[in-house]
């Protein structure tokens, strides 16, 4: 629990500030999907049922940010130009 914290903590932060935003977002979406199998899937299949929806939905929010990175406004866009 104290590492989940941690991982949430610290993980939103870079991606709030757009600092390695896919490797952290990669991170954060595993840790929501282990955190939906093991709290909420053993109570039954359905996210409606075992009230996960909001464990699903940020795994896959996560998993955007993967694929489409920080964008434009991003320390990680900044960080690309200079280079």
């Amino acid at each position: 629990m104290g590492l989940a914290g941690v991982l949430e903590f610290f993980g939103g932060l870079l991606i709030l500030l757009g600092l390695f935003t896919r490797p952290v977002a990669f991170i954060l979406s595993g840790l929501m999907a282990v955190g939906y199998f093991m709290a909420h899937a053993p109570k039954g299949f359905w996210p409606v049922i075992n009230q996960g929806e909001l464990a699903i939905l940020y795994c896959f929010v996560f998993l955007y940010l993967v694929a489409a990175g920080g964008g434009a406004w991003s320390l990680d866009h900044l960080r690309g130009k200079r280079t």
